[in-house]
């Protein structure tokens, strides 16, 4: 039953009423007594977070052992419940990070992501991905709006559309940053299968679970952005908070052209896509010459990076986005790419690379 009381001319909701609201505010892990006993209180507790920001009070649990056995001690976090939580303070103070611990303050709870501003400040702190009032452990991102449904903004459903936030068609992204909704668009000639399936029905070097189309159960057809990016601690906590590879990787990822090829250089794809397969030439007939180089003039190869964007091709089939850093137009002024048939072993290239030039090169 609500209640309301008159005062100067405004109705208020009774103390009745305002404890069912705070109680259906906080709800999932944070409201489990069995974990914070003090719930509430636990977080809030004098002008902690306005003076030092929301990072401090949640790295008090999600920080150091010792971190946690101080809130154990004060009462405010279950000893038996402590164990089960990660320690994202070492994970963000890694090489590569989301900055959550150099970046604090800048959040405001109305503003509008993606950034529209081209002068606002880049920043990802807690609440950027996470409502700590909602959030439940199988489900970190519940309770974040952003997933525009018409003309209603709902909550978000699938972990890409909390990347998009930042990471799509923000007007301030960082000079190299792209937009990475426009890569992953299933319109594209090719992307990485993350907001449905791809479109390609010849990826001959995928292992196992992974397959075009999801055909058998336990067949892997769409990936996330957490398939690639994360902790490189496969167990550590899950999540990009942190990684000790460039691009807050899984895994090893070289992307610089002249580098030896070996299972770590290229452990990322290496994960889903078969080493042997790629080096056997069973999908382009020249992937071992560019991956391995050419033995004969003790030249090194170049990276996979150099030829395909791990994301998506807004132009071409096979995920080919050209590094302009490696190859440059031929002599025609030409730089491009021409594919032949449905699969990948025939097609051409106009460019000139490691002086070699290609006007065409066919295959």
């Amino acid at each position: 039953m609500v209640l309301l009381f008159f005062w100067g001319g405004l109705f208020f909701a009774s103390p009745v009423q305002a404890l069912e609201d705070h109680r259906s505010k906080l709800q999932g892990a944070h409201g489990d007594r069995s974990t914070l006993p003090k719930t509430c209180r636990t977080c809030h507790r004098g002008m902690t977070m306005k003076i030092s920001g929301e990072e401090t009070v949640c790295l008090q649990c999600h920080g150091s052992g010792q971190d946690r056995q101080m809130m154990v001690s004060k009462d405010y976090l279950r000893s038996s419940r402590s164990g089960e939580i990660a320690n994202i303070n070492d994970q963000l103070r890694k090489p590569y990070n989301h900055p959550v611990l150099s970046v604090r303050g800048v959040h405001q709870a109305k503003e509008a992501l993606p950034e529209e501003v081209s002068n606002a400040a880049r920043h990802s702190e807690c609440v950027d991905c996470h409502e700590p009032h909602v959030v439940e452990k199988d489900k970190p991102f519940r309770g974040i709006g952003g997933r525009r449904i018409g003309n209603f903004m709902a909550d978000i459903d699938k972990e890409y559309e909390l990347c998009y936030k930042c990471h799509s068609s923000s007007v301030n992204l960082p000079s190299k940053a792209t937009n990475k909704h426009a890569e992953f668009k299933a319109t594209n000639p090719s992307f990485h299968p993350v907001e449905g399936e791809g479109r390609s029905l010849y990826v001959i070097s995928l292992k196992e679970p992974y397959n075009e189309r999801e055909e058998r159960p336990g067949d892997i057809s769409v990936i996330t952005c957490g398939s690639c990016h994360g902790s490189d601690d496969p167990n550590g906590p899950r999540g990009p908070h942190g990684s000790n590879y460039p691009g807050l990787l899984l895994q090893n990822y070289e992307m610089e052209d002249l580098r030896p090829e070996s299972p770590r250089a290229y452990a990322l794809c290496y994960g889903c896509h078969d080493r042997t397969s790629i080096l056997g030439n069973e999908s382009f007939p020249y992937h071992a010459l560019h991956i391995l180089g050419n033995p004969a003039t003790n030249e090194l190869g170049t990276s996979c990076f150099s030829c395909h964007d791990a994301h998506g091709s807004t132009k071409y089939q096979h995920l080919i986005r050209f590094d302009e850093d490696v190859v440059s137009p031929n002599e025609d002024e030409k730089l491009e790419y021409k594919a032949t048939g449905v699969a990948s072993r025939h097609g051409s290239c106009l460019l000139n690379c490691h002086e070699v030039e290609h006007n065409p090169k066919s295959y």
